[in-house]
């Protein structure tokens, strides 16, 4: 469903990480996502963000600013309009994740997981992991009584990579987001430990809705697109991938 919607907030929250808050009224699930494109064609392709937070008749994105597009979305205001399509995709079933859940994410990875986390209150225990600056870590602490931080270079919180400080033993479940090195790390070793697991994957996209087939990925079963059959998988989809 397209949609013009008004922006109520679009503030950079570090470096070039920005939050964009839009009016929105409708049903999303957590790890789904939005096209989002501006009114003046001042590119071409809509743009993939995925959902941080629902609140109030608004949807929330946290992004970082890299290209043309999402550089252009980080100059809009309070009051602008912008065009939402969406939401699309299968986001998180909630209904497997039950028992002690692991949600880890990398980088900006940690979007679309803290919808995710207030979903799952207080049976999720986070791992953020971050190069350096950590960002929005206080948002996490509201859902879960447990956030652990990690930081490369140990500027923050542990040192070392996230992945280091999983006990999985101790979860009945384990989903995640962030780079593609550290969701392969983990759906392996979910395996070794014959624990479930599902990942979000990022990929480029043209369209959003399974037409072009540009975000294609070879799974288990075949191609998939992430767009359409995803952003999430299960680690039985990837495992050996």
């Amino acid at each position: 469903m397209i949609t013009i919607s008004r922006i109520a907030e679009n503030k950079r929250v570090i470096k070039n990480i920005f939050r964009l808050s839009a009016e929105f009224a409708g049903n999303i699930r957590p790890g789904q996502f939005f096209m989002i494109k501006t009114l003046d064609n001042s590119f071409l392709l809509p743009r993939p963000l995925s959902v941080n937070q629902v609140t109030d008749n608004k949807v929330t994105f946290l992004y970082r600013a890299e290209g043309i597009g999402t550089t252009k979305i980080s100059t809009m205001k309070m009051g602008d309009d912008l065009q939402l399509l969406g939401p699309l995709g299968n986001g998180f079933d909630m209904d497997k994740l039950r028992g002690r859940i692991a949600v880890v994410g990398g980088g900006i990875g940690i979007a679309p997981l803290l919808y995710l986390t207030e979903c799952l209150g207080k049976k999720a225990e986070v791992f953020l992991g971050f190069k350096d600056c950590v960002y929005t870590v206080d948002e996490f602490e509201n859902y879960s009584d447990r956030v652990l931080i990690v930081t490369e270079d140990g500027s923050s919180g542990e040192k070392g990579y996230v992945t280091d400080y999983i006990d999985y033993r101790s979860y009945d479940a384990v989903v995640a987001c962030g780079p593609e090195i550290m969701l392969n790390k983990i759906v392996k070793d979910c395996k070794e430990n014959n624990i479930k697991c599902y990942v979000s994957l990022e990929r480029r996209m043209a369209c959003g809705i399974g037409v072009c087939l540009g975000c294609t990925v070879m799974t288990n079963y075949g191609s998939r697109r992430v767009c359409k059959d995803g952003p999430v998988f299960s680690g039985e989809e990837l495992f050996g991938r």
